[in-house]
């Protein structure tokens, strides 16, 4: 008896790998043309998508400065709208084409191309910092901080800036574009993660799909009403739920409370819980410990007289020390990427790269191959705006030399395979980094009246160039996966970019004249304004910009920033993957704790989550925290323009000692 389930079993198993097989080839009969790929309806819906999202992404820029990767969330909403588009319109009795993994993929490409500027366009650090509020906050009488070094946010410049540096990025690795997904077999773990998304969308069938579909609407529906709800009681500064005092109110004054905020809950669901608990970490040594231990050194370190928002006073403490994180967790990960993706190349010349192809991979490979874009398109598209960015540039920017720009271009090509084969191999984008090594260079060569400024300018065309190939690749390795072709995933990115250049300047404004950006003590912090111009200042004046005792402690914290990574590394992989992450706990140094208690929250759903269930834990987490992140993101929107039109809430609930 056993024996006869056990063959029967073996047939079952080798009819399931039969029809496998053959659905395999005829997927690849069915796949539509590059240009079909391309609709109408998925354009609308990436715009939606793209704004949605680039509303998100600013507040978060604007409030905390961290944001999460929003591919999967993405991904979701896509297949969300364009399954309800299709189900209305055959409802209707109007005939649709299906909706395909390949259009799906289109349309997360356009959307996440389109919200990605306003994530790294610089508008929460560099674009910001040239402001005349944080100029003032950098301390006008600082020597660094020259008379007149500020630009005014402005929706012409900024949209004319984002078009001449964001689109040379999409043509500076075109050629190279088979060798890191084809030849080196490079993961891209982003994007592979998003390509499984998308395939179990259109494979697990329409039972686990509603389920998303439902579990999204839901929170979505809950956290705009939230955010609705909150509304009411913010009549004034301090006011609402979002200062609740939910440990005390001496917890309250040092930001330990939970802020109600779906948007961070939702983040903190999507990130992972090691960064959660840096975050904590973070919060607990700066607002638990150091700001309460220098304040006290008031009067000795700096003058009791000193505003507290002063650079040679507690604020200086926060920004530096922050800085001097940063920059040791980002150099040790510079430097091991980069000797990573130097190693790797050289051992897969030595080895000639034989490694021998699967047959889904060659399927694979022969759409990727067969749809390729012409070498000559990469060349002439990166000459065409190289010349246009360095012609233009100088007129936004008259602080950044025409020869700055020329040197700025001939690296960038290297600059880009580099971080992209690294975020290939480690899913790590270190477009940042670079761009405070252009910061740095560019800020000391332009010398003390236009070191700021070229400093921050150059830091963005870095930047940009760097960071959009990166995207370009982590997307074309999601359509490797997906069946989709690399032309249509190139326009689909073109296409994008352009919607970002012009929804994110306007969304940032939106955001600028609503509400008090940039106000230290204010919801809308933007901590890396003021951390980006402060490294312009200290790459122009050097290390007398640090008040006293500053550079001890900046040397503390960097030392510990390296110790922490070599352990991670050195360490047996149980241990080491506990090491906290000092880029992540530099974040609430200048916006406080209760953000990052909002994001344990969600870190903790998730883990309980997984405990009761972890089946439907791993199906509905992405459709939960997308809701949650969604609902209230988008009540800021409409929040923003009551703002506008002077419609105050009716209501202050604060809360007061006895």
């Amino acid at each position: 008896m056993g024996e006869e389930h056990k063959n029967e079993e073996m047939n079952r198993g080798d009819m399931e790998e039969e029809q496998q097989v053959n659905g395999s080839s005829q997927e690849t009969r069915r796949i539509p043309p590059w240009k079909k790929q391309i609709t109408v309806r998925g354009v609308i819906a990436s715009v939606g998508i793209g704004v949605i999202f680039s509303i998100i992404a600013m507040k978060l820029n604007l409030t905390s400065g961290l944001t999460p990767h929003f591919n999967v969330s993405a991904a979701l909403l896509a297949f969300v709208f364009m399954r309800a588009w299709t189900k209305v319109l055959k409802k209707a009795g109007i005939a649709t084409v299906p909706f395909t993994k390949q259009e799906n993929t289109i349309i997360q490409t356009c959307a996440v191309a389109s919200y990605s500027i306003a994530i790294g366009g610089g508008f929460g650090s560099y674009l910001l910092g040239l402001d005349k509020k944080t100029y003032e906050l950098a301390g006008i009488n600082n020597q660094g901080n020259s008379p007149g070094s500020y630009k005014e946010p402005g929706l012409g410049w900024m949209t004319a800036y984002l078009f001449v540096v964001c689109f040379v990025g999409l043509f500076v690795l075109i050629p190279l574009r088979k060798v890191l997904i084809i030849d080196y077999k490079l993961p891209y773990p982003t994007g592979m993660a998003t390509a499984v998304l998308i395939n179990g969308f259109h494979l697990r069938g329409d039972k686990m799909a509603k389920k998303q579909v439902r579990g999204f609407v839901k929170f979505f529906s809950m956290s705009f009403l939230w955010g609705f709800f909150q509304w009411f009681y913010t009549a004034k500064e301090n006011c609402g739920f979002n200062q609740f005092p939910t440990f005390g109110l001496q917890a309250w004054r040092q930001t330990f409370y939970f802020d109600f905020s779906m948007t961070y809950v939702g983040t903190g669901m999507i990130c992972s819980h090691l960064v959660n608990l840096s975050l904590l970490l973070g919060a607990v040594l700066s607002w638990g410990l150091m700001w309460p231990l220098i304040d006290k050194q008031k009067g000795e370190w700096f003058p009791q007289n000193l505003p507290e928002e002063s650079m040679k006073s507690l604020n200086g403490y926060k920004v530096f020390l922050s800085i001097s994180l940063i920059f040791g967790d980002g150099l040790y990960n510079f430097i091991k990427v980069l000797w990573f993706t130097i190693t790797s190349i050289c051992g897969r010349l030595r080895s000639k790269n034989l490694e021998a192809e699967v047959p889904g991979d060659l399927k694979e490979n022969e759409i990727f191959v067969r749809e390729s874009i012409p070498m000559w398109i990469g060349a002439i598209g990166y000459i065409l705006f190289s010349t246009i960015s360095t012609i233009a540039l100088p007129f936004i920017f008259p602080q950044v030399k025409w020869y700055y720009i020329i040197i700025a271009y001939i690296l960038a090509p290297a600059l880009a395979f580099c971080n992209s084969y690294g975020a290939g191999l480690t899913d790590m984008n270190m477009a940042y980094n670079y761009g405070k090594v252009a910061l740095f260079t560019l800020a000391a060569l332009a010398g003390k009246n236009s070191g700021v400024v070229a400093g921050l300018a150059g830091c963005g065309l870095i930047k940009s160039v760097v960071s959009v190939s990166c995207n370009l690749m982590q997307d074309l390795k999601t359509g490797h996966l997906t069946l989709t072709s690399p032309r249509s995933m190139l326009i689909s990115q073109a296409i994008g970019t352009a919607i970002g250049c012009i929804v994110a300047p306007l969304s940032f404004l939106l955001f600028y004249k609503a509400f008090d950006v940039g106000n230290p003590n204010g919801d809308f912090k933007a901590p890396y304004a003021l951390i980006y111009r402060n490294m312009a200042i200290l790459g122009v004046e050097g290390f007398s910009a640090l008040p006293q005792h500053c550079l001890q402690l900046c040397c503390g914290f960097f030392a510990f920033a390296i110790g922490v990574n070599l352990l991670r590394d050195l360490l047996p992989a149980g241990i080491g993957k506990w090491m906290p992450l000092p880029m992540v706990m530099a974040v609430p140094f200048l916006v406080g704790a209760y953000f990052a208690i909002d994001m344990c929250v969600g870190s903790l759903v998730v883990y309980v989550w997984h405990k009761v269930n972890t089946k439907k834990a791993d199906l509905m987490v992405p459709a939960v925290a997308s809701g949650l992140i969604c609902g209230e993101g988008l009540w800021t929107l409409p929040a923003s323009l009551l703002a506008l039109a002077k419609v105050n809430p009716p209501i202050c609930m604060k809360f007061l000692s006895s």
